[in-house]
């Protein structure tokens, strides 16, 4: 039994290393907490802390090797555990994340919020299967809520079951009439017809909802009803009402989310100032051969057609797709040793580029994903934004295929501009800002061509949909592999798909997505000529 002298100063510290972590007094609290893990060893909570003080130090490397050693002495309790659950996950230790939600679901009885919480980790997996299974879970034990009724359609929707997903979106909307994330999902997951089709709900909740508050939660939902509202009315053909819908969603979303022309247009001249790599790791499949599941990485700009190569390729028997995972830019982090900050933290592992040991990057990004492969010979690692990722991957898996998508510019512009990506891609609400965006992404790639030649395959999209069966018997042979029947019907793939084209991505191969922006042609003649002539080949 501790002394009461013992206690007493445990207590002090306690006290201490609170309000320095609430004054943000980072060192102080770091200080704090060491003392206080000397003096009660096994206080699990204790270490936990150091190491989120550790990690706003941006001492990652630390933060997660503390991590990892309070994840192999955990207590029987199921909260703390999905705080270390949550935070594994965070900096990229996916197989003890998963080691700790194995641990969990041995535990009897859990509470339905937990069952909640598992779930949101699951689906941050990837793990949509389980996902589902847990959400079920909870809602059978009376978890119920609209977050968790939208989270649960989400689920069905990335499973394929569409109608199920649709019924319980409508059940929600009945209740909760104001809820526009339900109201968004729901009028993407089927084309909206004369017949059928949710115009007068929506309507009735814009009139219904304030229109010049400046709350952001206010501001958010009325977007996201007005992006519904343009939704139905372009599936309608009553294009001429759907644009100002959309103008007004796009609107209220680039003043939630101002876009950083400056910080974009940072990282592509610090990328383009990264030295070349030698002829050994400039080209993919040069370099040694890694044992095990090969991944193959798609990237490009988001509504490239990125999901639509992902799912043919993913028809191979040898071949399964890990979806948009951020596996490599989390391992990235930790080899740099540099805590995330979106831009900054980018221009940060860049600077110091020279020092990562690249075999060991490659080597921690291979042991968190190889277990997404399921037995096959190789795994899809589609992440868009992996295109800054490039020079990276090709030192670090230099026997990886990269293929990059490329579509029409103002194709791709305009299904991003119509998209509504909540509040992440800020470029894609404002037509100036998604122009830059577009600019820098169309200067990387002609440097990643110019300086890393034949390190990525570039795969038009036009050809893909009119030519799909020489386009990609000329893919795969990239990637090692010989063409299958499946991998030309898309629709014939049941396997999970999370992202917002989900839907969509589950028909047969059309051309229906080719020139969409001609409907808007007037109202895109401004993002036409910032793009200007295309700089990067759709053809």
């Amino acid at each position: 039994m501790n002394s009461p002298n013992l206690s007493t100063a445990e207590s002090r510290l306690r006290q201490q290393a609170r309000q320095c972590i609430d004054n943000q007094q980072w060192e102080a609290a770091q200080a704090a907490l060491e003392s206080l893990v000397v003096q009660v060893p096994d206080d699990a909570m204790a270490r936990l802390e150091l190491a989120d003080v550790l990690f706003q130090r941006g001492r990652l490397r630390e933060s997660t090797a503390l991590m990892l050693r309070v994840a192999q002495r955990l207590p029987r309790d199921a909260d703390f555990i999905i705080k270390v659950t949550q935070r594994l996950v965070a900096v990229g230790e996916t197989l003890a994340a998963r080691s700790c939600l194995d641990l969990l679901a041995q535990a009897p009885g859990l509470p339905p919020e937990w069952l909640v919480s598992q779930a949101h980790l699951r689906f941050m997996l990837g793990e949509i299967a389980s996902a589902r299974a847990l959400m079920e879970s909870a809602m059978a034990a009376g978890i119920d809520s609209p977050g968790e009724q939208h989270l649960y359609a989400m689920l069905l929707q990335f499973s394929g079951d569409i109608d199920r997903a649709c019924t319980v979106l409508e059940n929600c909307l009945k209740r909760w009439p104001h809820f526009g994330d339900a109201a968004m999902v729901l009028v993407n997951l089927r084309k909206q017809k004369p017949e059928a089709n949710r115009l007068d709900f929506v309507q009735e909740q814009l009139r219904q909802l304030p229109r010049d508050s400046k709350d952001p939660g206010a501001m958010f939902v009325r977007a996201e009803f007005e992006y519904a509202q343009f939704k139905v009315l372009d599936d309608l053909k009553r294009h001429e009402e759907a644009w100002p819908a959309l103008a007004r969603c796009n609107a209220l979303m680039h003043e939630l989310n101002p876009y950083d022309a400056a910080g974009e247009a940072a990282v592509t001249d610090a990328l383009m100032r990264l030295p070349a790599p030698d002829n050994q790791v400039g080209r993919a499949g040069s370099g040694p051969v890694f044992d095990g599941p090969v991944p193959i990485f798609i990237v490009g700009m988001p509504r490239s057609g990125t999901t639509l190569l992902d799912r043919m390729l993913s028809g191979h028997s040898q071949v399964v797709s890990a979806g948009e995972i951020i596996d490599f830019w989390r391992q990235l982090h930790w080899a740099a040793d540099v805590t995330p900050a979106r831009a900054q933290g980018l221009l940060q592992i860049i600077q110091h580029s020279a020092d990562i040991d690249y075999a060991e990057l490659g080597a921690r990004y291979l042991r968190q994903t190889q277990w997404r492969a399921q037995g096959r010979a190789c795994y899809i690692d589609k992440l868009p934004a992996n295109i800054q990722m490039v020079a990276f991957i090709r030192r670090a898996l230099p026997h990886a295929p990269i293929l990059h998508m490329v579509r029409d510019p103002v194709d791709t512009c305009f299904s991003n501009l119509k998209a509504m990506f909540g509040n992440v891609s800020s470029y894609s609400y404002d037509l100036q800002a998604l122009a830059h965006y577009y600019g820098q992404y169309a200067r990387l790639v002609r440097h990643w061509h110019d300086r890393l030649p034949g390190a990525m395959l570039d795969v038009s999209y036009a050809s893909l949909v009119r030519d799909p069966e020489s386009t990609l018997r000329g893919i795969l042979e990239y990637c090692g592999l010989s063409l299958e029947e499946n991998c030309l019907h898309p629709e014939r793939n049941a396997s999970p798909v999370a992202t917002p084209s989900s839907a969509q991505v589950r028909e047969s191969i059309h051309t229906r997505g080719l020139e969409q922006w001609r409907h808007y042609a007037r109202q895109l003649e401004p993002l036409r000529q910032a793009i200007g002539a295309p700089a990067v080949n759709a053809d």
